[in-house]
């Protein structure tokens, strides 16, 4: 493939992340988008939790099996290693477009925060978890997560280089705090739904999974290093914690 196709290629599945990035928050907080958690079409309830849930199980089974190292390596006998993270991408956009168009929104409402001073907190809580999750990317290595770095590198004929450990602001605090931004922006809203509940609680649980899956292969990879950043730092809840030095895994929270 060329340099100019490689490039190319990784910047369009780049493209499609930002469209989906901003598609889910209008999908989360059920506005500016034609289907939303709770502006989709209406089934029967269970029939619109069991559809609900093969979807949120596609993309939790291929969000994280595609991350494994051991599927990286059978991965890229048959896609070139430049262009593996953004076929990831690229995939990860694919599966997210499919349960946009097809989840099943259920109306019953859970809760219907009405005060305003309630409302306006909870919007700000919405918007700040976005913030949180976009700005982290960049608190590692954003172009190296998202492909857009190895594409560039193979473009210019130079190896591909792991960015290294290091800990930087929001990762002192919480070791994966692309997904509390996620777990909060999820959870903020002044009107809950049963269908928004089931997707809060089922991307929760999968997030708590997949760290931790995450984390297994971060040791297997990085060894003591992580071993003493773990001990120092909690996962998702910013609990008091010693000081840490200078680290920060390059895939800190990839597991998204």
């Amino acid at each position: 493939m060329s340099r100019f196709l490689v490039i190319g290629y990784a910047v369009m599945c780049y493209v499609m992340f930002v469209a989906a990035f901003i598609y889910a928050i209008g999908f989360v907080g059920d506005f500016g988008v034609p289907r939303s958690v709770d502006s989709a079409a209406v089934a029967p309830a269970g029939q619109a939790v069991a559809i609900d849930m093969v979807l949120l199980s596609v993309f939790a089974i291929q969000h994280s099996v595609m991350a494994r190292p051991a599927f990286k390596r059978w991965w890229t006998h048959y896609v070139a290693p430049p262009i593996e993270r953004s076929t990831y991408v690229l995939v990860t956009n694919l599966v997210l477009f499919l349960l946009f168009w097809q989840w099943r929104s259920i109306p019953a409402v859970v809760w219907n925060v009405t005060a305003p001073a309630g409302r306006l907190g909870l919007w700000v809580l919405f918007w700040l978890g976005w913030l949180m999750a976009l700005a982290s990317t960049f608190m590692i290595s954003h172009f190296d997560l998202f492909g857009l770095r190895q594409a560039y590198l193979a473009g210019r004929g130079k190896p591909h280089a792991n960015i290294g450990f290091r800990s930087r602001l929001l990762y002192r605090l919480v070791r994966h705090p692309i997904m509390l931004g996620f777990v909060i922006a999820f959870w903020a809203t002044p009107k809950l739904t049963a269908g928004h509940l089931l997707f809060a609680v089922a991307t929760t649980g999968y997030i708590v999974i997949a760290v931790q899956l995450e984390e297994h292969d971060l040791v297997a990879g990085l060894g003591d290093e992580y071993r003493d950043y773990r001990r120092r730092v909690p996962m998702l809840l910013p609990w008091p914690r010693k000081h840490l030095g200078s680290g920060t895994p390059e895939h800190g929270s990839r597991a998204l």
